[in-house]
């Protein structure tokens, strides 16, 4: 576009950015009036484009002029001038009661609203329950204030913009901050080269199906009528695998609300429908609750043959075995329970209150260090290990510079995908020198955002820890396990860990308080490492009262 700006412009220089990217990726999806916008764009003086970016960064649409107030910008009646010829802002919206309140102080609305209490005592929200009973017209600003020396600019091209803003990150989540967060070093991202090709959306009918299913979850979530949202929403189709997913979560959450409510019949004909990761064990218990358990044990048994994931395993056994015992069929023979390896502590209780780091200073030895660190030390030198499989960029991984990993992470394909690259990671672990390319990794990336590794927790001291500690062969179990599973078996791993560097090995130590009990992610653990060897314990603490 234009010639560089001055940095207190940073953020017109950034919407530029993103107006020649979409422009660049998107131009065969643009409608008419997107195209208009971005060449018109593009020939406004700069004070102008910087008053429109301002707008549109800025909450809600309408905007008293007085609280315009921009010294890089100056002017800003100047500056709107070409913004209201272009339509994109007009002094002429039309107000509801609710939003001229909104606009004016309670001291305004007291004295140019036509309230027929005046008392200052008033608060503002009755002030407005007031004004709300006399069934005021929408009118303009100035029609609403004609006393108050101000003027109101309203921003008319919000959804336009929120439009590009979503072929630009590919989807509504993020917003135009992500650059100012960039810019400021808040946040960093790995740099992905990104294809022209590459995007989050193939035609415009992706983009459009997007927008459909966002209103649709937009009224769930205002209380809509759920009689009137499944029909549209059952009837939705797309071939793109990211819609579908946004699809099968929303029928999920309406199909969970159904179940609270006991309509159990609908909230079954949604999880039938949905291809969300809990739907199917969900399935089995609303059966259950309809009293239909021989379709509920077969249900189950033919789920348990192909497994999605460890957790639907888990739940699925537990479901069978309880049909069966309802039924009157014979059980089946469980698997024998993994032994724990048991520690029992009795301790003062700590000003504190947490009981992992309760234990963990009880157990601190000068040679045995123990750290705090649960889920975030295994899956810190996972994404470590595998950076370069994770942000590797694939056709639709990656479509913008500000993704903090793939867009597919918790897709079932995700692996599959990468399957020859995750492998070649793992296979380092094979190598004597795999310690040093991740101490190298942890250099040349530190502080760099990814869905794996906690910067704040990992500092190089305990990286070389681990490191001299923990066997590839753990590693590389621990890793394999992952990928089965990056959402659920990225939970569940115990809370401690503790170093002998001198005799190089380790164990880990799962915490438990008064009252407290395994859960099932922890359970699931704790027999993955049993049967890889991993040291594993389960310290059960009560508290010294005396």
């Amino acid at each position: 576009m234009s010639a560089p700006l001055p940095p207190e412009l940073y953020y017109l220089s950034n919407f530029r950015t993103a107006l020649a990217w979409v422009a660049e990726r998107y131009a065969d999806l643009l409608s008419d009036e997107e195209r208009a916008f971005l060449d018109a764009f593009d020939t406004l003086a700069w004070p102008s484009q910087a008053l429109l970016v301002r707008m549109i960064m800025r909450k809600g649409c309408h905007f008293r002029l007085s609280k315009l107030v921009y010294p890089e910008i100056g002017d800003c009646l100047t500056a709107a001038g070409p913004l209201l010829e272009q339509g994109w802002v007009t002094e002429q919206a039309l107000l509801t009661v609710d939003e001229i309140a909104e606009l004016l102080r309670k001291d305004e609305v007291l004295t140019h609203l036509p309230l027929t209490d005046r008392r200052a005592t008033q608060k503002k929200a009755e002030l407005l329950e007031q004004l709300r009973s006399t069934e005021l017209p929408v009118q303009t600003f100035r029609d609403w204030c004609p006393g108050l020396d101000d003027q109101l600019l309203s921003l008319m091209v919000g959804d336009l913009c929120d439009r590009l803003r979503l072929m630009f990150f590919g989807n509504l989540a993020q917003d135009w901050s992500e650059f100012v967060l960039a810019d400021l070093g808040i946040y960093r991202y790995e740099s992905v080269d990104i294809s022209p090709e590459s995007r989050g959306f193939q035609c415009r009918q992706d983009l459009e199906d997007y927008l459909y299913l966002r209103q649709l979850r937009v009224s769930v979530e205002q209380g809509a009528d759920l009689a009137d949202i499944m029909p549209p929403l059952l009837a939705f189709r797309s071939s793109n695998p990211y819609l579908c997913s946004r699809q099968s979560r929303l029928l999920f959450q309406i199909a969970q609300q159904l179940e609270k409510s006991c309509e159990l019949e609908q909230a079954l004909l949604l999880y039938q429908e949905s291809n969300h990761g809990e739907a199917r064990w969900r399935q089995i218990r609303v059966l259950e609750q309809l009293g239909r358990d021989s379709e509920a044990h077969d249900q189950a048994q033919a789920f348990s043959q192909d497994p999605g994931s460890d957790e639907e395993s888990q739940r699925l056994e537990r479901a069978l075995t309880r049909l069966r015992r309802k039924l009157g069929l014979s059980t089946m023979k469980r698997a024998k329970a993994v032994g724990e390896s048991r520690i029992d502590l009795v301790l003062p209780m700590p000003a504190h209150g947490c009981v992992e780091i309760a234990v963990r200073d009880h157990l601190q030895q000068d040679d045995a260090p123990v750290h705090y660190v649960e889920n975030t030390l295994i899956c810190s030198l996972f994404g470590l290990l595998c950076w370069e499989a994770i942000f590797a960029p694939l056709p639709g991984a990656f479509f913008h510079p500000f993704h903090s990993g793939p867009v597919d992470l918790h897709s079932q394909d995700f692996y599959a995908r990468r399957q020859p690259l995750f492998e070649r990671c793992l296979q380092q672990l094979e190598q004597p020198g795999y310690g040093q390319l991740i101490k190298d990794r942890y250099q040349e990336k530190l502080g760099l955002q990814s869905p794996f590794v906690f910067w704040g927790m990992l500092d190089e001291a305990l990286l070389d820890l681990a490191l001299q500690c923990i066997p590839a062969a753990h590693l590389h179990a621990c890793f394999t396990r992952l990928l089965r599973d990056l959402k659920a078996n990225r939970a569940g791993m115990p809370d401690l860990i503790q170093f002998y560097p001198q005799e190089q090995r380790y164990r880990m130590i799962e915490v438990k308080g008064p009252g407290d009990r395994l859960q099932d992610n922890q359970k699931r653990w704790l027999a993955f490492a049993a049967e890889q060897g991993i040291p594993v314990e389960v310290c059960y603490v009560s508290w010294d009262v005396a």
